[in-house]
């Protein structure tokens, strides 16, 4: 019995989940599972206890759902939360000081409940103000300090004017007085300048008083002071003028605000801890003033961090107002959001404006209210709503001063924090008192928050050895808690002498246990492995195999229960797809289904009608080319009983009724205005179209006018007088012909004389001429109007020409330039098609204008190919041409046709050809319009129709850089070849001056595509500046497909740019969609275009005048295709069966046509419609429904004309192969024609035919289920062929079953897999059937990549870690957990988690760790199965070398504050620069793709006041810190970078490892190439030399020629295996002998050679050091010379070095940012020989205001156009590393490859080439067998097509003092090195795999990484990669490395 009741209990307790889940996505109480009822009680609000003895249902449920069960509402044991209000004094108004209601509440809520309070503030008008100005006191703040002074009266009358209650104060600070702060000379502490104070740190000057006099008075006395470095000391300032709340004045209930004025940026927390100033203890935030105000701890302790500042100021209810000069504006605007509530106001340079800057930022926050939650508990969550119910963001509300603001307050308990009930967390973690009150105020009302833990009272009085529990057990509120050894609800089964009979087990139909998914346990309980997965008494239900929609478990609109989907509210349906709303059926009046059709499942079944219909039945008419054509025949046949549907029957099928009008209403008041020609009778009739206006109507308002417009009537008696005219006619031009034969003049001269003819018609250009500003174009064409005179009856076509630069004499030097007649050129064609224009072709990525521009291509190059050297066309663009006479609505295209240049005359031949014809093969033009252009000349003709006066020529402009600055195109008219007229006026001058511009205005990109859910398209305009000021262009938004007010708002406006600005951002913002339109499956692409004009103060449009913006919301399109290119069938075969697939948004429906051609018997074609959830189709053809004898026969099927939510695949066509076949038996025929089995089963010989219809479903991550048919026939067996999805098919794996179906196992997660079945018998093995894919389903996540720390301080660091090695799946978010822990791994303080949503942002920044403590680091990641395992490493971080002093930056990173309450990462904030590192890097990830490269980043943007770039790289460990070379404007500085190899528990341990610390070191050191120069000044080195003498043979990899004076050695780094020598190595080195002989020989004997090599290397933004190698000379060198000059022009510089020894000099008066040409030459007695040349750069930042100058302190860096960007080393290990190094900007010619050398610094060893082939934007090479210890001198230079660029040069050091081994694997052969010969291409193709290996020494063993690098030859290297998984115990291995710059 026992087992029977356990097992009824347990359905019930599911079917309750089931009924709960149908109306709730989860029931939290019955899934908690409590096993007592104050368990249950605690588990959330509603949850219900039933202790009713007899009760068989779950006990735990909601209320509802236990009654409902049969439980006595009596004994329901519930609980409830409780609000008091304790102290509530209404608000009065005439009391001048901020106050709140109610002051005091008390609130004990239940897990999960929340409560809604009624809060109201009121602000006065004037209320106590207490200001206090905290002022920078460095020298270069004199003049401010002088207009402060001045302004002391005017500052106290603007505090008056704020409030009537103030006080002031005033503050002064430099920064710490210590160096490198600080001069510390003796003489500059006592006067730093000239009548000036000591240095200090911060002194509070004057007390908050209300005495002006004495503020003014006080203020006069002060004298400025001043420091070393530009960032200032401020935040030390700000922390001691908060927290000395006495010293300072601040008062209780006054607003308190904080003005902080400087120019400069600041330090803060760790500027101080550097290894310069040695100031490691962190800020106290403890107040440290002495008896004279002075700060006294500025040498003792750190400055505060950013998080430290803002939770001080707001605990102290301080407001910042930062009021700073351009300088820093910036720097502090991003400050600026981290705070509350701060205004930041823009300093003019001597403070002038202050006062308006500070008055301006009272106003601002006066303005605007923030409320917030303060010393809110943990288990807590606020929200603040208006009173209309709506969330205020971030606690914002717009109350004004001197009313009362009302609000709502919403306070939620958690029901669970982070996994942990809230009920377990610490007390003081789930209670307390938070206060709520408006950011700027005081007073706030005190809420005692605490979370109601409810205890049952039954539990306290349970029943012992209850008789219901049979005495083995006590009964507590109603249920048995068994003994020891007792089992089931009533204690009624003994664990010891049950007997284990799996049969208990073993459900109904089921042959396992437990279904094989879990384990029998006694008394017939199964325990399932998987709770999560399985469920039921018997586990035999599955929670991820209920029916899915759209790929969704339950649509996501439900759960998984007891194997069907619980929907939840408003969703219905077995997979829970369908809306049991109607609102996705409703239309535009607001009906359903437009009373056409039914709403069934959340979409319209329309009835079947004559037009295509829109999802809600309305008619579709841009489906059917608009509305006229829509309802032209209907109109018709109803009203005039013609056209198409004149047959009542057809007619009747009209879905709407027209009916007769005598006025039409006007175009602008109807949906469209119609007029046709009705053929019957020649008539004109007109028409209108309009949406009913009464909703209930569903038909369309058509009005048609009553009368039709026709010609006279015909009068019969003309007939024979006409004949007798027209013979008259024929006779005179016989005449004529015969007199004057085959001259037009004679031909025309008679037509002339016939009465209607005699006036004639005249054609000719309506202007002489056009002046044109190049600068105001707008178009590379002119439409320039041609015009006819006298009678307009017939058609002319006139040929014309235009011809560039005829403003050129014969003897210019340009016009003696002549063409290769032989180049290929670019011919640009434009035809009229017969076709009329629609919006879609303008669109390029419209389906139309893809169909369109694919015939223009077949139909184009199958003409084109008859002209030799033709390419195909390109280019395709569709587009109108207004005032073009009647064809002005057809579409005009233009291409262009790549040829020879002398085929220009057969391609106009050809073109004109084909245009008189009416066709371009198949491709209908129409007759009389064509252009074709070349470079210089182009030709073409117009056609003016009957009645047409006027025709525009549309005349390319052939606009080019190098044009003249004024330049003279000339049109002619040439003749007439079809039609009368004669030419008259026939040439016209178009004039084009070239203005030379000051700035070009552009936008980066023609299009952009921003979503929808960024609320805001923010779209860049550029401005290249020619010559810097002020300038302006208008800016304007126009209507495509998306509306303003609809889909955006419209923006227009002038942009004015100030001298240096080169960019400004218009933003527009983007709307919502409305419920409607987002519910729509059909939605159109949304379009709008921003144009600029109006360019002024010199300006002109640049390349992309207008930039098109794609507001993106609709889902990706279907995909539909054949299944196969090719379709195989037989003479026998009863049909053609042709399948077709469906791929992508499979949800909603889809329809394609299909159509045969070529086909012999027959022309069909058809739509093919796609139901939701459908991925394929048949086509059926029988071939016997068709007239004539079935014949061997090949013919195409075609897929076309998709639905707006659909696209064609790559197979839109497939090929048809009908062959002889002979008579299958009725059996095979039946199967064949049902799709069973392909065309090979009908063979005869005995084989199996195929399986039918193979079915693959996902049963799991790594399980597919595949079924089939069998055939007919006796199989012994089944094979079946699965593979990965891109692998080729003979690498398939072969499962062979005796059954139809199959489980498939062991795959990869959320995988595509191919799988095909046949049978075999005795014969072998039959037909395959067609493939079938499918996809696992995902699976938990493994553990994130390798976590990698920057050391910031002992308190700060920069966590950061890789994406998992396999995902698994989407990767959604991660978590973050850091906890410090004692040396036995121990828990010692709360752990901290941090969710990062967003799963690009894998780093952290976290602060006010505790010093000197160790911590834990846990990460994970999540994808849609769940949480997948953690990465943890522990690290301390005071044992770590800290990082140099630097200037002030904000991170744009997360930033968690280890010490700050919820509160505060309530308002922390993440940047929008993302932080990522590439896919496969080896870096950690660290930063974002606008600042990294190679994993480099590149901070330089983050730096304001001087700093250079800050590499970031790691070694292969898991525990690597990141390396930092910072650059101040002093020099440079030296970081250590930490890595941190961690062993675990394992196996046996070395005896001088256990319990310590085992350390090397290993130390990269970049050195400049000169060791007589200071090395820590060189930044960046450019290396510019002979590249031919350098690489005279690549054809072996390796492969080196080092020139050294007039001779040359060659060297192989090649094992010496025997090679042999080839002919063309023979003839290389032959030329390059030669070449040396006669470079040798054209030089005068003892004259020097041109200097080797230019090393180029940066000491500043203005300073330079150049450096050469001694050319070679037979006589001595006497001296150098060295020229130098700006690379546009200038004054040409010298420099003499007369001391021959001397091979360097360094210029210091160079101008940032400006290129230099330098010029090396030597001297002998003999002369000066030839010169080296090398341009370069020093890329800097630079004052806004002054271009020249650059910023103090700012980065530089040196660079070439055609040079490779700065090299990046990351160590691998110590015998490796990884180069890395960017593109040239402006390489000489295009890059083929990079060409880079290794050699020995100081010689010694071969020289080492590496070939590297490709143009990617970043590249990099692993280089390996490297020795440590030793110095490496690295070169990169470009290979390109016009030879070798210049060299980018590096030097490294890898050194290390550890020659022990890491463990005993380390004696084995982990590397491998295999080199075989390559050729000069290399192509490679890296494979990565990963092996893991056993070691002792780390508690999850190594993972071994091999890359092979594939080619002709191949390159195998093996690296051994540590991987640690966890800590056990306290031994740690560490690797120190750092750099010098």
């Amino acid at each position: 019995m026992g087992r029977w009741t356990l097992h009824l209990s347990v359905g019930l307790g599911l079917l309750a989940v089931l009924l709960t889940c149908c109306y709730a996505e989860v029931n939290y109480c019955f899934a908690s599972r409590a096993k007592s009822c104050t368990e249950c009680l605690q588990t959330g609000i509603g949850c219900a206890y039933c202790p009713d003895e007899t009760f068989e249902g779950p006990r735990c449920d909601l209320q509802e759902n236990i009654l409902a069960h049969g439980c006595g509402a009596a004994a329901v044991i519930t609980a409830q939360g409780s609000m008091d209000v304790n102290s509530n004094q209404q608000i009065n108004m005439r009391l001048q000081k901020s106050q709140v209601s109610p002051q005091k509440v008390t609130m004990a809520l239940l897990p999960g409940e929340e409560k809604l309070m009624d809060v109201e503030v009121f602000a006065p008008t004037k209320g106590p103000l207490d200001l206090y100005i905290l002022m920078d006191f460095s020298n270069s703040m004199a003049d401010d300090l002088d207009n402060l002074k001045r302004m002391g009266k005017e500052l106290a009358s603007l505090v008056n004017t704020l409030s009537n209650d103030y006080t002031i104060g005033f503050g002064k600070f430099v920064d710490k007085v210590i160096e490198p702060q600080t001069d510390m000379r003796p003489e500059k502490l006592s006067q730093p300048w000239p009548n000036s104070d000591p240095p200090f740190s911060f002194q509070n000057v004057i007390k908050l008083t209300n005495n002006s006099d004495y503020f003014t008075n006080k203020l006069q006395k002060e004298r400025i002071s001043g420091n070393l470095d530009a960032p200032e000391g401020g935040f030390d300032a700000i922390l001691q003028a908060a927290v000395c709340r006495d010293k300072i004045g601040w008062r209780d209930h006054s607003t308190h605000l904080l003005v902080f004025s400087t120019e400069s940026a600041f330090h803060y927390e760790t500027d101080g801890a550097n290894v310069l100033s040695g100031i490691l203890p962190r800020n106290d935030e403890k107040c440290h003033l002495d008896s004279n105000d002075k700060y006294t701890e500025d040498t003792n302790q750190d400055y505060p961090s950013i998080p430290t500042l803002v939770r001080v100021l707001g605990k102290h209810n301080i407001i910042p107002i930062f009021a700073v000069t351009n300088h820093s504006y910036t720097y502090y605007k991003k400050l600026q959001q981290y705070f509350p509530i701060a205004e930041v106001g823009l300093l003019q340079e001597d403070s002038s404006n202050i006062l308006q800057v500070m008055e301006t930022a009272f106003k601002n926050i006066r303005s605007k209210t923030s409320i917030r939650a303060e010393e809110k508990p943990k288990a807590f969550v606020t929200e603040f709503l208006r009173t209309s119910g709506d969330v205020a963001q971030f606690g914002d509300f717009n109350f004004k001063p001197g009313e009362i603001g009302k609000l709502k307050m919403r306070l939620t308990a958690k029901r669970m924090n982070d996994e942990q009930p809230v009920c377990q967390m610490d007390r003081d973690e789930k209670e307390g008192t938070m206060k709520v009150k408006p950011t700027t105020f005081n007073a706030g009302v005190n809420v005692e928050a605490s979370v109601f833990c409810p205890v049952c009272e039954c539990e306290k009085t349970p029943s012992l050895k209850a008789a219901r529990c049979s005495g083995n057990g006590d009964l507590v509120c109603g249920k048995c808690q068994c003994y020891g050894g007792w089992l089931g609800s009533f204690c009624n089964c003994s664990e010891a002498d049950s007997v284990k009979s799996v049969s208990q087990c073993i459900a109904p139909s089921e042959t396992e246990p437990c279904s094989g998914r879990g384990d029998c346990k006694a008394c017939g309980t199964c325990v399932c492995y998987n709770p999560e997965q399985f469920e039921g008494p018997y586990c035999q239900f599955d929670k991820t195999q209920c029916p899915r929609y759209g790929g969704f478990l339950c649509n996501d609109r439900g759960s998984c229960v007891m194997g069907r989907c619980a929907c939840t509210e408003g969703w219905g349906g077995n997979s829970c797809e369908c809306p049991k709303s109607n609102k996705t059926c409703e239309d535009t009046k607001g009906g359903i289904c437009n009373g056409r059709g039914k709403c069934v499942c959340g979409r319209c079944e329309c009835q079947n009608s004559g037009h295509d219909l829109t999802s809600t039945c309305e008619p579709q008419f841009l489906a059917s080319y608009e509305v006229c054509e829509a309802t032209r025949s209907c109109v018709q046949c109803q009203t005039w009983k013609t056209g198409e549907k004149k047959k009542d029957e057809e007619c009747k099928t009209c879905p709407f009724k027209s009916y007769t009008v005598k006025e039409l209403k006007e175009r602008e008041k109807v949906l469209d205005s119609c007029t046709f020609r009705d053929e019957d009778d020649d008539c004109t009739y007109h028409y209108t179209v309009d949406n009913p206006k009464d909703p209930s109507v569903k038909d369309l308002d058509v009005q048609v006018l009553e009368k039709k417009e026709c010609p006279p009537a015909s009068l019969l008696w003309l007939l024979p007088l006409l004949l007798f005219l027209l013979l008259l006619l024929a006779l005179l031009l016989l005449c004529c012909w015969k007199y004057c034969a085959c001259c037009k003049s004679c031909w025309q001269s008679c037509l002339a004389l016939l009465p209607c003819c005699r006036r004639g018609r005249m054609v000719g250009f309506k202007e002489d001429e056009y002046l044109l500003r190049q600068s105001l174009l707008t178009s590379d064409h002119l439409d320039t109007p041609m015009v006819r005179t006298g009678p307009p009856k017939g058609t002319d076509v006139v040929r014309w020409k235009v011809t560039d630069n005829v403003h050129r004499a014969p003897n210019h030097p340009q016009a003696l330039i002549k063409p290769n007649p032989k180049e290929t050129i670019q011919f640009p064609v434009s035809l009229r098609l017969n076709r009329l224009f629609s919006e879609n072709l303008s669109r390029p990525e419209s389906r139309d204008a893809e169909q369109l521009r694919k015939e223009v291509a077949d139909n184009l190059n199958e003409v084109y190919k008859q002209i030799p050297g033709a390419q195909k066309v390109q280019k395709t663009s569709f587009r109108m041409q207004r005032n073009a006479g009647k064809r002005q609505d057809y579409t005009i295209m233009d291409t262009v046709l790549a040829a020879p240049r002398a085929s220009y005359p057969d391609i106009v031949k050809l073109t004109e050809k084909n245009v008189q014809s009416g066709n371009v093969r198949d491709l209908k033009v129409v007759p009389g319009y064509y252009t074709v252009a070349t470079d210089r000349e182009a030709t073409g003709a117009i056609e003016f129709q009957e009645g047409v006066e006027s025709v525009d020529v549309h005349v390319p402009l052939f606009v080019k850089d190098e044009d003249d600055d004024k330049k003279q195109l000339q049109v002619e008219a040439i003749d007439v070849p079809l039609g009368i007229a004669e030419i008259g006026k026939r040439l016209v001058n178009i004039t084009i001056i070239k203005e030379h511009a000051s700035s070009v205005f552009s936008f980066l990109q023609p299009a952009y595509t921003y979503s929808r859910q960024d609320g805001v398209a923010n779209i860049p305009i550029s401005r290249e500046i020619i010559e810097d000021g002020r300038t302006q262009v208008t800016y304007r938004t126009r209507d495509l497909t998306a509306k303003d007010k609809k889909d955006y708002v419209t923006v227009e406006g002038d942009l004015t740019y100030g001298p240096g600005e080169t960019q400004k951002t218009v933003p527009v913002r983007l709307l919502e969609l409305s419920e409607k339109d987002g519910l729509l499956e059909d939605k159109q692409v949304k379009q709008f275009v921003m144009d600029l004009s109006n360019p002024r103060q010199g300006a002109k449009l640049g390349r992309y005048p207008r930039t098109t913006v794609t507001i993106a919301d609709q889902p990706e399109p279907s995909v539909m295709m054949f299944k196969k290119g090719t379709q195989n069938f037989t003479t026998s075969d009863p049909t053609y069966t042709i399948p077709v697939v469906r791929t992508r948004n499979q949800d909603s429906p889809a329809t394609v046509k299909w159509r045969t051609k070529k086909a012999q018997r027959f022309e069909l074609s058809g739509p093919l419609k796609f139901g939701p959830g459908e991925t394929e189709k048949n086509i059926v053809i029988d071939p016997k429904s068709h007239p004539g004898p079935i014949q061997p026969e090949t013919f195409q099927l075609e897929l076309f004309d998709p639905s707006s939510n659909a696209a064609v695949g790559d197979r839109k066509t497939t090929l048809v192969n009908v062959t002889d076949g002979i008579t299958k038996s009725p059996e095979i025929a039946q199967m064949q024609e049902k799709g069973f089995t392909n065309q090979k089963a009908s063979s005869p010989s005995g084989y199996l035919p195929a399986p039918g219809y193979p079915k693959a479903k996902a049963t799991g991550p790594r399980n597919i289920h595949l079924n089939w048919d069998p055939p007919p026939g006796n199989p012994m067996g089944y094979k079946v062929k699965y593979w990965i999805y891109g692998d080729p098919e003979k690498d398939a794996q072969v499962l062979d079953v005796k059954t139809p179906q199959a489980e498939l196992t062991n795959l990869y997660p959320y995988c595509d897999y191919e799988m095909r079945v046949c049978g075999y018998n005795a014969m072998g093995d039959g037909y395959d059937t067609d493939v079938v894919t499918c996809q696992t389903l995902e699976d938990g996540p493994g553990e994130p990549g390798r976590l990698a720390f920057n050391v910031i301080s002992p308190t700060v660091t920069q966590l950061s870690w890789a994406e998992p090695a396999e995902t698994n799946g989407n990767i959604t978010a991660y978590e973050v957990i850091y906890t410090p822990i004692d040396d036995e791994m121990k828990p010692v303080g709360a752990a901290k988690k941090v969710k990062i949503d967003n799963p690009k942002k894998r780093m952290l920044l976290i602060e006010n760790l505790q010093s000197a403590q160790t911590y834990q680091y846990k990460v994970r990641a999540k994808n849609s199965v769940g949480w997948g395992p953690f990465r943890d490493a522990t690290i301390n971080l005071a044992s770590q070398p800290a990082r140099p002093l630097s200037i002030p930056i904000i991170p744009d990173v997360p930033i968690v504050d280890a010490e700050a309450g919820d509160e505060y990462d309530s308002y922390l904030m993440y940047s929008n620069e993302v932080m990522k590192s590439p896919a496969g890097s080896k870096t950690p990830s660290v930063s974002g793709d606008d600042y990294t490269m190679n994993g480099k980043w590149d901070q330089n943007f983050l730096f304001p006041g001087g700093s250079g770039t800050r590499n970031m790289s790691a070694s292969s460990s898991p525990m690597s810190t990141l390396s930092s070379n910072y650059r101040g404007a002093g020099g440079s500085f030296t970081t250590e970078t930490t890595t941190t190899y961690m062993s675990g528990a394992g196996g046996s341990r070395r005896q001088d490892m256990v319990g310590g610390m085992h350390t090397s070191e290993v130390i990269m050191r970049k050195r400049s190439e000169n060791r007589g120069y200071t090395d820590e000044n060189i930044r960046d080195s450019i290396v510019m030399g002979d590249v031919s003498s350098k690489f005279p043979d690549l054809s072996g990899f390796g492969y080196t020629g080092m020139q050294s004076s007039s001779h040359s050695q060659f060297s192989y780094n090649l094992p010496r295996s025997p090679r042999a020598r080839t002919q063309s190595s023979d003839i290389n080195e032959a030329l390059y002998n030669l070449d040396r002989v006669l470079q040798d020989a054209r030089l005068s004997p003892g004259v020097p050679d041109t200097p080797s090599r230019l090393v180029f290397s940066a000491l500043g933004p203005t300073a330079l050091k150049v450096s050469w190698q001694e050319p070679h000379c037979e006589k001595d060198i006497q001296s150098y010379c060295v020229l130098y000059q700006l690379l546009n022009g200038g004054e040409v510089k010298r420099i003499n070095v007369t001391n021959p020894a001397e091979n360097s000099v360094i210029i210091q008066d160079l101008l940032p940012n400006h290129s230099y040409l330098f010029k090396v030459k030597a001297q002998s007695q003999e002369g000066w020989g030839p010169e080296r040349e090398g341009v370069i750069t020093i890329e800097s930042a630079v004052d806004p205001k002054s271009p020249l100058s650059p910023m103090p302190g700012s980065p530089f860096t040196l660079s070439t156009p055609s040079a490779p960007g700065p090299l990046v080393f990351t160590a691998l290990s110590p015998d490796s590393l990884q180069l890395s190094w960017d593109k040239p900007r402006k390489p000489n010619g295009d890059i083929l490859g990079y060409v880079v050398t290794c050699e020995q610094l100081h010689g010694g060893g071969d020289v080492r080439s590496f070939q590297v082939n490709g143009n990617s934007a970043e590249t990099s090479l692993t280089v390996p067998n490297l020795t440590e210890n030793v110095p490496y001198k690295f070169k990169v230079q470009a290979r390109t097509t016009q030879g070798f660029g210049p060299e980018r040069e590096g030097i490294i050091t890898i050194e290390s003092q550890d020659g022990s081994s890491l463990s005993q694997y380390n004696s084995q052969s982990l590397v491998r090195r295999e080199v075989f010969q390559m050729p000069t291409e290399v192509s490679t193709r890296t494979n990565v795999s990963h092996t893991m290996l056993n070691d002792p020494y780390f508690s999850d063993g190594m993972m071994m990484t091999s890359q092979h690098t594939e080619t002709s030859g191949m390159m195998t290297q093996i690296t051994k990669e540590v991987v640690q998984r966890s800590v056990m115990g306290g031994t740690t291995v560490t690797k120190k490395m750092f750099y010098e710059s």
